[in-house]
């Protein structure tokens, strides 16, 4: 047989070999399925590590940036704080110490008025982990001084007496109810003067509170 007529059919045998070749790697599950364990770790969906958790009843140690005081502020203002102590979680530092919280005046009446007491109260509102912000709910801090109408009356009757005997020194009867009356004037200005200052809280003061609720921080 010559060359020219065995050539087309080595053509045909080489042609007929690649399309089987092709069909077979085409068809195998297992090579389509081969991806190396790498690729596919790559390909599956990443999952998230779990918040943690910081506990109800979780005390928070801070101190004041500023002065707080029951005759300056209003129920509502902001207060900054920092924390003095750091939140350990499973021997992890969750917030370190000095990480900047927000608190607000719950309650401010200031001894300035006449009757009733000097009263503050602070709460802490969120606190800052890692340049995020979280909402915390904390107890209240509060402070309440003894009302002045008690100092008043016992100032009264200081000035009174004082008065009574002033005027018994005078000339006696008479002159004692005057004294008497004008001492008494005298001891409720007096008090009025001298009386419970208002509630200060000054700046690195230490206040601690407690969680009411859990905090979640995620891990980052």
């Amino acid at each position: 047989m010559s060359r020219a007529s065995v050539l087309p059919w080595i053509c045909l045998i080489a042609l007929f070999s690649c399309g089987c070749g092709s069909s077979q790697s085409g068809s195998n599950p297992a090579a389509a399925n081969s991806a190396s364990p790498a690729v596919q770790a790559a390909a599956a969906p990443k999952q998230e590590a779990p918040p943690i958790v910081i506990p109800a009843g979780t005390t928070i140690s801070v101190t004041i940036d500023q002065s707080v005081s029951s005759k300056d502020s209003e129920p509502g203002a902001r207060v900054a704080a920092s924390l003095l102590e750091p939140i350990i979680v499973d021997g992890r530092g969750v917030i370190l110490r000095g990480a900047k919280a927000t608190g607000r005046v719950t309650d401010a009446k200031s001894a300035g008025k006449f009757k009733g007491n000097a009263a503050l109260g602070i709460t802490l509102t969120s606190v800052e982990v890692g340049g995020q912000t979280y909402t915390i709910h904390t107890s209240t801090f509060s402070q309440a001084s003894k009302g002045r109408g008690e100092r008043t009356a016992i100032g009264t009757g200081i000035g009174a007496g004082a008065g009574a005997l002033i005027g018994a020194l005078a000339g006696g009867g008479k002159g004692a109810a005057i004294g008497a009356g004008a001492g008494g004037g005298a001891g409720l200005a007096g008090s009025a003067l001298t009386g419970k200052r208002d509630i200060t809280i000054a700046p690195e003061t230490r206040i601690d509170f407690k969680l009411t609720k859990t905090l979640e921080i995620p891990q980052t």
